[in-house]
């Protein structure tokens, strides 16, 4: 039970300090330098939004490339199975 308590403390320290963190520094990491400054000009608007756009293309393409090859071998896996249960039931006097 001590541990427990222990480790639950431990915890909630390391949870209150990150939120501390995050609060302090919310303000530097409001956005880049480049898009900082493109929003304060409105002629740089559209390479602002151009640089939005590619950084969300970015960060999706592993979860679209690991959803790709996950979805694959599961069907791989699933249609083998299924093939393998047919041709054992038709063995089968």
């Amino acid at each position: 039970m001590n541990v427990r308590r222990m480790f639950s403390s431990i915890l909630l320290d390391r949870v209150a300090l990150t939120l501390a963190l995050l609060v302090l520094f919310t303000g530097v990491a409001a956005a880049c330098p480049n898009c900082r400054e493109s929003l304060a000009d409105p002629q740089q608007h559209a390479v602002a939004t151009g640089f939005y756009y590619s950084i969300l293309f970015m960060m999706s393409m592993p979860f679209a490339i690991l959803g790709t090859f996950g979805s694959l071998a599961y069907l791989s896996i699933r249609r083998a199975r299924t093939q393998h249960a047919t041709t054992t039931e038709s063995e089968q006097p």
